[in-house]
C-alpha cells in the first residue's frame, strides 16, 4: 500500500541531479500538481525521460503545460524523448548548449522501458539501423540474426516515475482512462521510486480486478490531484 502525500511533499522527495520517467503524451496522462509542484521547488540538474517535450498554452489555461515547465525553468540538463518539434524551447535550449538532446524512435522508447522494468539486458529492434540512430549512446551495437540486421539497444531505468491515473483505490491500483495509460504503463515498473497522481480517488474494491492496468505493488508513493495544497 502506498504512502498517500500531498504534490508539494512528492515534489520534495526528487533530489537535484535524479533521473526521472514522466508518463504522458503531449501532457495527456501526465501527473500535472506533481509537476507543477517540482516546478515551483526549482529543483535541477534533471535527467528527464519522456515522450516528448509537452507545449506551451495547454487545455487548463497554463503557460507551460506539464513537463514544459521544467524545460522552461531550465531543471533538465538532459532529456529523453521521441519527438520536440512543439515545444520550441527544446531546440533553442539545444542550440544554447543548456540542454542534451537524446532521441528515440517512440516504439523503441516503450520496448526500452518495458525490458528496463523486466529486468532484461536490453531489445534487438531494426528500427534506426543505417541512419543516425546508430550513434546515439542507447545503442550497445549491431547484431545481424538469420540474415536480418538489428540495433541491440539498452533498456531505460530511472530513480522515479512520475505517473498519473484517472482512478486510483486506496492501496494504489491504477485505472487508466483511454489513451492515458500511454507510458504510465511501463514507467510504473522502471524506476525505483514510483509516485501515482490520481485524478480520482475511490475505495479499495472499487475497480474490478480485471480493470486494474498498474497494480498497487508498483506505487510507493500516491498523490490525490484533486487536494488543494
Amino acid at each position: 500500500m502506498p504512502k498517500w502525500i500531498n504534490a508539494k511533499q512528492a515534489a520534495a522527495l526528487i533530489p537535484a541531479g535524479a533521473t526521472i520517467m514522466v508518463g504522458g503524451f503531449m501532457g495527456c496522462g501526465s501527473p500535472h500538481k506533481v509537476l507543477s509542484a517540482l516546478a515551483e521547488l526549482k529543483t535541477g540538474n534533471l535527467t528527464l525521460i519522456c515522450n516528448d517535450g509537452s507545449k506551451s498554452n495547454g487545455p487548463d489555461g497554463s503557460d507551460y503545460y506539464g513537463v514544459a515547465k521544467l524545460i522552461h525553468n531550465k531543471q533538465v540538463k538532459k532529456l529523453f524523448a521521441t519527438h520536440v518539434g512543439l515545444n520550441p524551447e527544446v531546440a533553442q535550449q539545444l542550440n544554447e548548449g543548456s540542454l542534451e538532446l537524446v532521441l528515440i524512435p517512440q516504439g523503441s522508447m516503450a520496448e526500452m522501458i518495458r525490458a528496463g522494468g523486466a529486468g532484461l539486458g536490453g531489445i534487438l529492434t531494426p528500427t534506426g539501423f543505417g541512419t543516425d540512430v546508430e550513434k546515439f549512446e542507447y545503442v550497445h551495437s549491431k547484431v545481424n540474426i538469420d540474415g536480418v540486421n538489428y540495433l541491440l539497444k539498452r533498456t531505460l531505468h530511472a530513480d522515479f516515475a512520475l505517473v498519473n491515473g484517472h482512478i486510483m483505490d486506496k492501496h494504489g491500483n491504477i485505472w487508466y482512462k483511454g489513451t492515458t495509460q500511454n507510458f504510465n504503463l511501463v514507467m510504473a515498473t522502471a524506476a525505483d521510486t514510483v509516485i501515482a497522481e490520481a485524478d480520482n480517488v475511490v475505495e479499495t474494491g472499487s475497480i474490478e480486478a480485471e480493470n486494474i492496468k498498474t497494480s498497487g505493488i508498483l506505487v510507493d508513493y500516491a498523490v490525490n490531484g484533486k487536494e488543494e495544497v
